[in-house]
């Protein structure tokens, strides 16, 4: 399939692709592609990020890439993973009806929807299974999600087609440029990022997507009263979070200062989250309103 068709439905544009070839040791800034075990253990999907494969293998996989703008420090690397022909086919017959792209600027919420509804955004959906149980289940409010991985993108929207789920969109992009560019100031009412890659290694920390710019950026996005959702497996992370959040001027923490929250009923217990809890492991939720 040519780039020039894939712009007609996809989230491909074939100058950002060509301008933006990454290597692995590339890193973007925005949503945080899922750690791979925690993308598997989800939503029991195979993803096959190995290194090695076969150009072919490689470049057919690739042809789908999200959108970005060029930056200096990027919190996930695009990883190659093997798309089953559904997550492929999806793209074809499904974008049109759920996918939204950066380059078409700042959006209109009642005109993408078709109603006025209540907004909530995720960041680093993965492949999808919580924050389309969500949308179901919560379907007085529109839902938006960030992410890059093409795999979980195309399981995403071909599963909302067969649900006939029709209060989702979905970006194929980088976190920051959409928020930056495409996200009306004061407009939503819940942000949303569950288990963010922890880049737990030292020298990875400024990589983390849960940083002081990027967190005032999403609170200029909240509308007064909006809620901010995070949470994440990864103890340091939580106490790095809780920090982040809690110099944030203008935010109040819902559970009380320096205190975790209790996992709220609209977000989903995981697969993964379940397998943890009976390994003895934690989950730490934060809320904060604005």
């Amino acid at each position: 399939m040519s780039h020039e068709s894939l712009e007609k439905f996809g989230p491909v544009k074939k100058n950002v692709v060509e301008d933006n070839l990454e290597s692995d040791e590339s890193i973007m800034a925005g949503a945080e592609e899922k750690d791979a075990a925690h993308t598997n253990e989800l939503d029991g999907s195979q993803v096959d990020s190995a290194p090695g494969k076969e150009a072919d293998d490689a470049s057919e996989e690739l042809e789908w890439r999200p959108e970005y703008k060029k930056k200096a420090i990027r919190s996930y690397v695009i990883r190659a993973g093997r798309m089953t022909e559904g997550q492929k086919n999806a793209f074809s017959r499904c974008w049109p009806q759920y996918g939204l792209s950066l380059f078409d600027g700042s959006i209109d919420y009642t005109e993408v929807f078709e109603r006025e509804a209540p907004t909530v955004l995720e960041v680093g959906f993965g492949m999808g299974a919580s924050l389309l149980q969500m949308a179901e289940a919560e379907s007085d409010k529109n839902f938006i999600g960030i992410e890059v991985h093409p795999p979980g993108v195309g399981r995403i929207i071909n599963c909302a087609r067969e649900q006939e789920v029709g209060n989702l969109k979905v970006y194929m992009a980088d976190a920051v440029d959409v928020l930056t560019d495409c996200i009306p100031d004061n407009s939503l009412d819940r942000f949303q990022l569950y288990f963010p890659d922890p880049w737990h290694k030292k020298k990875h920390n400024k990589r983390r997507i849960v940083q002081r710019e990027f967190m005032a950026l999403v609170q200029q996005k909240l509308r007064v009263g909006g809620l901010i959702h995070l949470a994440t497996d990864w103890h340091e992370y939580a106490e790095h979070m809780m920090e982040v959040m809690s110099t944030m001027e203008g935010l109040t923490n819902c559970a009380g200062e320096y205190l975790f929250a209790e996992k709220p009923d609209f977000r989903p217990t995981t697969k993964f989250e379940t397998r943890g809890e009976k390994l003895g492991h934690g989950v730490w939720d934060l809320l904060f309103t604005k």
